[in-house]
């Protein structure tokens, strides 16, 4: 199934559920109520960070939008993971595993182009960020600390606040990305 009708269908699943109004969800989540309206129908892909903004809105993890049936063991190829980018296309997540009602965590393979940046909102509340770097340089800034890692580094922070990932390099950055929501 295409990922913009699944958001589409956990997204309506979860606004019923908490019995909100396409207003009302507008207001906690800060996007309009026609682009959540769009997106409720399928017709709208939407980027990384609008979907951070409705999963913050609705106090749920960034994949509960996109999670869908899973057997006991998944296997994900290369070519079959995800993509999803921000609106410039430098910055591209590949969701390999989402948080499940088991599961409450979400990996994701990141590439981040050279001489790029960008900013991620803070996650839900009390959620843990791992990163592990595969091939280039991160700078990764908080309002907390600022990091440098390179190949074979890893971080591991609070991302509930506001980060910024940038690659300072010429060479394509490529990581791991663990985001934990503990219980």
């Amino acid at each position: 199934m295409e990922l913009g009708i699944i958001i589409a269908i956990n997204l309506k699943e979860l606004r019923t559920e908490r019995n909100l109004t396409l207003g009302q969800l507008s207001k906690i989540s800060g996007i309009s109520k026609g682009m959540l309206s769009d997106i409720e129908k399928g017709s709208s892909n939407p980027t990384i960070n609008t979907i951070w903004k409705i999963a913050n809105g609705l106090n749920v993890p960034y994949t509960r939008l996109m999670e869908g049936i899973e057997n006991e063991a998944t296997l994900v190829r290369r070519n079959e993971a995800v993509m999803q980018s921000n609106e410039t296309k430098h910055y591209r997540v590949y969701c390999y595993f989402p948080s499940t009602p088991v599961r409450n965590f979400e990996l994701f393979y990141v590439e981040l182009d050279p001489h790029t940046s960008n900013a991620s909102i803070g996650h839900s509340k009390k959620a843990q960020e791992y990163i592990y770097i595969m091939n280039g340089e991160l700078e990764l800034t908080t309002s907390a600390e600022n990091y440098t890692l390179k190949e074979g580094d890893s971080l591991a922070f609070d991302s509930s606040i506001n980060h910024t990932y940038m690659n300072r390099q010429t060479t394509l950055l490529k990581f791991i990305v663990i985001n934990f929501y503990p219980n």
